[in-house]
């Protein structure tokens, strides 16, 4: 990660269009991303990996086998825990269907608060939104799920 620049400014740096450029921003902060079917019942992990992590040693893998959408807040969510909670990773740690990847409630809601402001900066959303028709509409151009729209825009 380029030490001269923070998390936050390198996230506003690729949040200035819609979708967020998720790819820019790991690979500011030296986090490979990479997509792996992981099954059924786990959405993604992030892990400590010397040979496929970027330059800050760790891997975002996401499931191949997941929509678009879901993968977006998934790497998102990875990147949040990375940002916020990288002495807690440990090795690695991996996140089932509901986002649970063993730490607790509030450090997940911790990681889902970041993930949002990522995927759906309210200055992206004040910019784009009046030229959106409805929330469909909107959530597309962000590259998120209607679902997650109407949560970040009920905070």
């Amino acid at each position: 990660m380029n030490s001269k620049i923070s998390p936050q400014e390198i996230i506003e740096k690729y949040s200035r269009e819609a979708p967020v450029n998720l790819a820019g921003i790991a690979n500011e902060l030296g986090v490979t991303l990479l997509e792996e079917n992981l099954g059924t019942q786990v959405a993604g992990m992030i892990k400590k990996d010397p040979e496929k992590g970027g330059k800050s040693g760790f891997v975002i893998y996401v499931n191949s086998s997941d929509n678009p959408r879901r993968q977006r807040f998934t790497i998102a969510h990875e990147l949040a825990h990375f940002m916020l909670h990288r002495e807690l990773i440990g090795d690695g740690i991996q996140e089932d269907a509901l986002y649970r990847g063993g730490f607790t409630d509030e450090i997940e809601k911790q990681a889902n608060r970041l993930a949002a402001s990522i995927l759906m900066p309210f200055k992206l959303l004040q910019n784009i939104a009046p030229t959106a028709g409805n929330i469909g509409d909107l959530a597309k151009k962000l590259g998120v799920s209607e679902a997650a729209l109407k949560i970040r825009l009920s905070k």
